[in-house]
């Protein structure tokens, strides 16, 4: 019987997933804050707009709680963002740290910016990184390298621009199959 305020009353309402096989799903502790179990959000997803910053929100959260794995937070990818709007990655960690949401860091950030964006520039911004690839040779060979180190990044033809590389990387890290 569906329990219709939603809330956790009886043993039937824990089991959140059906059985399968035989065997009882029941639901698991899921820490949006740590990296050691699940990767950050995909350098494609948006907020306000930007590529990058909900990824580099996630890096700083897990930073200040310590669980950024091998995420690093102010990264050369997050200094795009940081650089475009003119906004300083400890100021930024210091509004991440009073657990604010994405909307009200996004609000922060644009009223702080020392560079304010209209939005044509913000989608330009976002389309040429989601778009961006290595131009330089060495920056091709950094890719290449990258993407071959995964067990079967080799084999795909489909990864052009770092974004594709990233999401290749965090797919394969935790476990899935590429």
């Amino acid at each position: 019987m569906a329990n219709p305020q939603n809330t956790l009353k009886d043993d039937e309402n824990l089991q959140v997933y059906p059985k399968r096989v035989g065997l009882d799903f029941f639901p698991m502790a899921y820490d949006p804050y740590d990296l050691t179990q699940h990767p950050p959000r995909s350098p494609r997803v948006r907020l306000g707009g930007l590529v990058i910053l909900p990824r580099m929100l996630d890096k700083c959260r897990a930073t200040l709680v310590g669980k950024n794995g091998e995420y690093t937070y102010n990264c050369s990818l997050d200094k795009n963002v940081l650089d475009f709007l003119g906004v300083d990655a400890e100021s930024l960690k210091t509004q991440v740290a009073k657990g604010l949401g994405d909307g009200e860091i996004l609000a922060w950030m644009l009223t702080n910016a020392k560079t304010p964006r209209l939005a044509h520039e913000i989608s330009a911004f976002s389309a040429y990184h989601e778009q961006r690839s290595p131009s330089a040779v060495g920056g091709r060979a950094r890719l290449s390298e990258y993407q071959s180190s995964t067990p079967a990044g080799a084999k795909r033809e489909d990864i052009a621009s770092w974004f594709d590389v990233l999401d290749l990387d965090d797919h394969q890290s935790f476990g899935g199959k590429v």
